[in-house]
C-alpha cells in the first residue's frame, strides 16, 4: 500500500507541480523577455521533455490508484471522496491526451516550418488547456487529501 500510495502522490506532484511552474512563473518570464522566434522554440522544448513525465505520470496514478482501490476491495469500499479524485483525475487525462494530440502537435509543426502566427494560437489553445487542468489538478488534490474530512 505504501508504495502505490508514494508513486500516486510523487506523480500527482510532478504532474501538477510541473503545469503550476510553467503556468505561473515560466509563461510570464518567457512571455516578457522573449520575442515569438525564440519563445516558441522554447516552449516546444520545453514541452517535449515535461510531455514525457506526464506520460510517466499518467501511467503511475493509473496503476497505483487502481491498485488501491483493489486492495481496499473494489469501487464499493471506497469514499466518495475517491470517486471524485478518480472522475477528476481521468478528465484531467482525457484533457492532456486532447492537448498532446491536437494543439501540441500543431504548435510543433508550426514551429518546424516558422509559421509564428499559426504557432501562438496553438500555444494559446495549450495555455487554456493547461489552465484547467492546473485548476481541476488544485481541486483533485484538495479532494483526495481533505476530501473525507468535508464530504
Amino acid at each position: 500500500m505504501s508504495v502505490f500510495l508514494s508513486l500516486h502522490i510523487l506523480s500527482a506532484i510532478a504532474w501538477v507541480g510541473g503545469m503550476f511552474f510553467a503556468y505561473v512563473c515560466l509563461r510570464p518570464a518567457a512571455a516578457e523577455l522573449l520575442d515569438p522566434p525564440l519563445r516558441l522554440p522554447l516552449w516546444t522544448q520545453v514541452f517535449k521533455r515535461f510531455f514525457k513525465w506526464v506520460w510517466l505520470s499518467i501511467a503511475l496514478l493509473i496503476i497505483s490508484g487502481h491498485g488501491m482501490i483493489g486492495l481496499f476491495g473494489g469501487f464499493s469500499n471506497i469514499g466518495a471522496h475517491i470517486h471524485i479524485m478518480l472522475a477528476s483525475g481521468y478528465l484531467m487525462m482525457a484533457l492532456f491526451g486532447h492537448l498532446f494530440f491536437n494543439p501540441y502537435r500543431k504548435l510543433n509543426a508550426a514551429v518546424s516550418e516558422e509559421r509564428w502566427p499559426d504557432a501562438a494560437i496553438q500555444l494559446n489553445k495549450i495555455r487554456m488547456i493547461v489552465g484547467i487542468n492546473l485548476i481541476l489538478g488544485i481541486f483533485t488534490a484538495v479532494i483526495a487529501s481533505a476530501g473525507k474530512f468535508i464530504l
